[in-house]
């Protein structure tokens, strides 16, 4: 899988290990979610609203596109979040319904 993000610099900070639904991702010290999850892969989040695949927009929270949730339900924006060892994210909003998800 081609990663959204490619790391061209600040390498050597130290490593970060957090979860996304259930999948171990590697992260550096001082990355927000939405810059580990994107260097991980091609997206944040499925919408909500059945419009597609989401990977942030405005990338200063500003806009509510990087909505993700921690495994106890909180609503948390990846684009100002940063990472923590042992930090468990998922990427759909717990027991969430919506009429138009198939």
């Amino acid at each position: 899988m081609t990663a959204r993000f490619v790391r061209l610099a600040e390498t050597e900070r130290a490593q970060v290990r957090f979860h996304v639904d259930g999948r171990a991702i590697d992260a550096l010290a001082g990355d927000t979610l939405l810059v580990a999850m994107l260097t991980n892969g091609r997206r944040l989040r499925q919408s909500e609203f059945g419009d597609g695949t989401r990977a942030g927009f405005c990338l200063m929270a500003a806009c509510q596109d990087c909505w993700v949730w921690t495994d106890e339900g909180t609503k948390i924006r990846a684009c100002s979040t940063p990472v923590a060892d042992g930090l468990n994210i998922v990427t759909t909003e717990p027991e969430a319904t919506w009429a138009n998800r198939v």
